[in-house]
């Protein structure tokens, strides 16, 4: 069967199988960002965005995404790299194995809600598993994005209205 979708904002048309997973058919696009750490749906190493929505590549077949949009870690380079510094600030990119899909995940997040609290914050990456850190650094990097994120906002918002 052929399908036809859009990733990064580039139209893509590929015969497939029908049963050809979707994380298989990226990493056969050359989307090599997205890998496959648990088999079982639990570890969001996986994690695009389908027309925006965070999704587990592994989970869902790729002719679901029929005239979709798709997002893969690629796609927000810098959005991307701003979040991965604070990262490594804080010293939880270890190896990085997981940081593609747990950077998709925190800027999913950062779109979908406003001034999370800390138990919303772990309740919408409880998709993550990360073998490295105790989570704590990982915290403190988004608790510490978030809050910059909402200064620069604010600050943007009085330079305006001036």
């Amino acid at each position: 069967m052929q399908l036809r979708c859009t990733i990064n904002g580039k139209p893509y048309t590929r015969d497939i199988e029908p049963d050809l997973l979707l994380i298989d058919f990226l990493r056969e696009m050359g989307f090599l960002s997205l890998k496959q750490g648990c088999d079982t749906t639990n570890c969001g190493l996986c994690t695009v965005w389908v027309d925006g929505t965070p999704r587990l590549s592994c989970a869902i077949l790729a002719v679901s995404v029929q005239g979709r949009q798709i997002t893969t870690i690629e796609g927000v380079e810098k959005e991307a790299a701003a979040f991965g510094n604070f990262l490594a600030d804080e010293g939880a990119d270890q190896c990085g194995f997981c940081s593609p899909g747990f950077i998709m995940t925190v800027l999913a997040m950062e779109k979908e809600l406003v001034d999370p609290s800390v138990e919303e914050i772990k309740h919408y990456l409880s998709g993550n598993l990360c073998r490295c850190t105790g989570y704590a650094s990982q915290m403190r990097a988004i608790t510490r994005y978030l809050q910059v994120k909402s200064q620069d906002i604010r600050s943007g918002l009085k330079t305006r209205g001036r």
